[in-house]
């Protein structure tokens, strides 16, 4: 036992200490603040996760002042409104007129030419005003010839049938309403569909019940379409508009979708949804997007669209009054010949009004007006699925920076911070809106980074007056030491060793560097260097190259890594045509100042050697201390092409396997050499210009007759080379005389030759 005791209270120490530790550390206000910062981060996040109706409808009124500074540029698209105005009820008598009446409406409005007429009313009664209807109600009735206008009324014909009649002759839509009131009333499904992807039934949330048209009506309509608005748009305010409605089994269109179908003579609409081919299946059933004819439309993920309005425009609606009006017949026809003509109500006792982002109230037909226009002008809202998401990581991101910005920087730079951040959310939304039509929400990231920062400051604001308190009243004299903070990087970028990439490689190097060198004092030199770097550096990292390192007055630097760049041949090429000129600017503006120290050359000249290939590229070294950098024979070939450039009088070479992978560049061949450790020679292509300057008359003239000095050469025709020669030289820019004065050279070898063989 007491063997057991002894050996279990180094066991106790152990844990106590750790215990006193953990106590330690609870005391750290960093450690309290970020404890503060991921309790109320993680509160935010389950708040925006759970997406309350507060924090949704502040969004969404977000995305309302949206519309209002930006609203949907109005345009005259083939979308009229006939409205049941004031002065249609006062012309014609109270709502609901007979449907002789609308029955001459629609009948006008084919004779007007309108393409389609989608009735934004469901006509779920009998017409009251019937005549059969009359005669029933007469039937026990005590009237003199009482059987003769019974047989009278009877005679007459039906007040629906000739509505019917009238939408048979003329292309007509009719609206119902799903309902949540179970019953088994279900609209006729006009519209085929095609289903690509997840089926829309297991998307949509059911309907139980529905109001709609009477049979005879339904039969007759081309087509018939849900008037619903969105569930989701509970404040009053309409911003989405369901497409698509299903009870279950069926999948019906809205009354918008209908009009479009109708008037593009289709059979049906095309509805994709996730798991279709090209598209990542989520793991949640969504729908996509659909497909009406030629028309196209973005889709929430149960089936809905938002509404992207613009301002009230008068001119696209008319009166029924007006068009029944034969007095206008001709006015009428050229409001509504070729249109997608809906009718609505505007008259204020219908009941018929509702509130738009733009703070207007419209009557309902409006909106459908406006959604059609949408589609017609395929101008979209999206609020891709994604957003959420974003949402979400982003308020932990901007509160995680708040919180170590507060830990780092203090409070406030921090609060500046925070408005940065807030600013910064709006303005990255606004863009999202106004560029691409997504809809991102700022308020709440912002509201959370603020929050985030409001409880992290006033957590560190009490541990620092209580730190504050204790020293002076315990530790008055005491100077707490300084900490010393380590910078961590990332393990995989540490790790030593690289990996095989595809690599554009370049070698610059000044010409007749010694000479210059000798003409300076090392501070001059210095100067020299950095002024002449500086800018070339930059041409080279402004095409996406990695600056590998300095070698005195050399750089050397490769493309297609850490970063993948798919054109890098072609970057690099770009990069030492740039080099060119910044070179031919320094010296014109004689920034090394060696024109005004009367140097007889005061000229500064590059030579640039490119090759492409595979290499090795990765951190290099050792454990402590190592580079980025390259490695293989593409790096060699290119430092040796680099070297020929001189040999060459050329101040771009590049390789064959450069213009094999730039073709769209000017270049000229200059010839082949045999490069050390190589058993073929390597054709090289001096660099004239970028892909501009390839496609100009002069250079195709040029490439005409350097192609003709080649010929010459090979045959060992010296006077047909001299003749190319010249021509060559008539049509080359100044970058190419040093090239041709090699080639000069080499025609020069060609004489005394041809002359021994004479």
């Amino acid at each position: 036992m007491r063997r057991l005791s002894r050996g279990a209270h180094p066991v106790r120490s152990r844990v106590a200490t750790a215990w006193l530790r953990l106590r330690r550390l609870g005391r750290s206000k960093s450690v309290r603040a970020v404890a503060a910062a991921l309790a109320t981060l993680l509160l935010l996040t389950a708040l925006r996760a759970y997406d309350p109706r507060l924090v949704n409808e502040t969004k969404e009124r977000a995305f309302d002042a949206y519309q209002r500074l930006s609203p949907r540029p109005v345009a005259d698209l083939p979308v009229r409104i006939v409205d049941i105005d004031e002065a249609s009820l006062a012309a014609f008598g109270q709502w609901p007129w007979p449907r002789t009446r609308l029955a001459a409406l629609t009948r006008r409005l084919g004779e007007l030419g309108a393409g389609v007429v989608a009735y934004d009313i469901v006509f779920s009664e009998p017409d009251r005003t019937t005549p059969g209807r009359l005669a029933n109600e007469l039937g026990t009735a005590d009237l003199p010839d009482r059987d003769l206008t019974i047989a009278l009324l009877n005679s007459l014909p039906d007040h629906d049938a000739s509505f019917a009649q009238a939408m048979q002759a003329t292309p007509t839509v009719l609206g119902f309403v799903a309902t949540r009131a179970p019953n088994a009333t279900r609209p006729t499904v006009k519209a085929g569909l095609a289903v690509v992807g997840v089926t829309p039934t297991q998307v949509l949330p059911p309907f139980r019940g529905a109001v709609s048209n009477l049979p005879l009506l339904d039969q007759a309509a081309a087509g018939t379409g849900a008037i619903n608005l969105s569930a989701r748009d509970d404040s009053g305010v309409v911003r989405r508009l369901p497409m698509l409605m299903s009870d279950g089994k069926q999948v019906y269109p809205s009354l918008a979708i209908e009009a479009l179908r109708v008037a593009q003579n289709q059979k049906g609409i095309v509805v994709r949804g996730t798991g279709a081919s090209g598209d990542a299946d989520t793991g949640r059933a969504a729908l996509v997007d659909m497909r009406v004819g030629q028309f196209k439309l973005p889709l929430t993920r149960d089936g809905e669209v938002w509404v992207y309005y613009h301002r009230e425009q008068p001119d696209r609606t008319v009166s029924v009054k007006d068009v029944l009006d034969p007095a206008k017949d001709a006015q009428m026809r050229e409001q509504l010949e070729g249109m997608i003509v809906l009718v609505g109500t505007s008259a204020s006792g219908l009941l018929d009004a509702r509130a738009t982002p733009l703070g207007q109230v419209v009557p309902g037909v409006t909106i459908h007006a406006q959604l059609i226009e949408q589609i017609i002008s395929q101008d979209f809202l999206e609020r891709p699925d994604w957003a959420d998401g974003f949402e979400i990581v982003l308020t932990l991101l901007l509160g995680s920076l708040v919180t170590a910005l507060l830990l780092v920087a203090g409070a406030r730079f921090s609060l500046i911070a925070c408005g940065v951040v807030f600013l910064g959310a709006i303005g990255g939304s606004w863009v999202a809106f106004s560029h691409f039509r997504l809809l991102i929400d700022p308020v709440y990231p912002s509201l959370a980074t603020l929050a985030t920062y409001v409880a992290v400051e006033r957590v560190l604001h009490v541990a620092s007056v209580r730190e504050k308190t204790f020293v002076r009243q315990a530790f008055g004299q005491y100077l707490a030491p300084a900490l010393l903070a380590k910078l961590e990087t990332s393990t995989e970028a540490m790790r030593l060793g690289g990996e095989m990439r595809e690599l554009s490689v370049m070698f610059m190097d000044v010409r007749g560097f010694t000479p210059i060198s000798e003409t300076l004092s090392a501070t001059e030199l210095v100067d020299f260097i950095n002024t002449l770097l500086s800018p070339l550096s930059d041409a080279i990292q402004d095409e996406l190259g990695t600056i590998d390192k300095y070698i005195g007055d050399s750089i050397m630097a490769f493309w297609n890594a850490p970063v993948d760049v798919p054109d890098h041949a072609a970057r690099a090429c770009r990069a030492a045509l740039q080099m060119r000129a910044v070179v031919e600017r320094l010296n014109d503006a004689d920034a090394f100042g060696f024109a005004a120290r009367g140097l007889a050359d005061p000229l500064v000249r590059i030579g640039i050697g490119i090759n492409t290939g595979t290499a090795c590229v990765g951190n290099m070294g050792s454990a402590k201390r190592f580079n980025y950098s390259a490695m293989g024979d593409v790096v060699n070939v290119a430092a040796r092409i680099e070297s020929a450039s001189k040999e060459f009088r050329s101040d771009i070479l590049v390789s064959d396997d450069v213009a094999r992978a730039a073709p769209g560049l000017a270049l000229l061949e200059a010839g082949e050499i045999m490069l050390k450790g190589k058993s073929k020679p390597t054709r090289l292509y001096a660099l004239a210009g970028d892909e501009t300057l390839a496609t100009t008359s002069r250079f195709t003239a040029l490439k005409q007759s350097h192609a003709e000095l080649l010929t010459a050469l090979a045959a060992g025709d010296a006077h047909a080379a001299t003749a190319a020669l010249a021509a060559c030289r008539a049509q080359a820019g100044p970058a190419q005389i040093g090239l041709y004065d090699h080639f000069a050279e080499r025609i020069a070898e060609l004489t005394p030759r041809r002359e021994r063989a004479e």
